[in-house]
């Protein structure tokens, strides 16, 4: 499987939903005007990430069926 370049991609995309979801929990948790800000902002961000990990995943998993592998 790491030597399919769409399970890279795939497992990226949810690496950068991951850094998203954590960095938004650190400016909620530490509140102030920058949360008050960019809340909603950074939570579309991590939306549209997940939206397309989500894709992503299930590409290479209909691929892999086709494929037989």
């Amino acid at each position: 499987m790491l030597d399919d370049p769409l399970f890279i991609v795939a497992a990226i995309a949810v690496l950068a939903v991951a850094g998203i979801l954590i960095f938004g929990i650190g400016v909620f948790a530490k509140g102030g005007e920058y949360n008050r800000k960019h809340a909603n902002k950074i939570m579309r961000w991590r939306i549209g990430a997940q939206f397309v990990a989500v894709l992503l995943i299930l590409l290479f998993v209909f691929i892999r069926r086709q494929t037989g592998g």
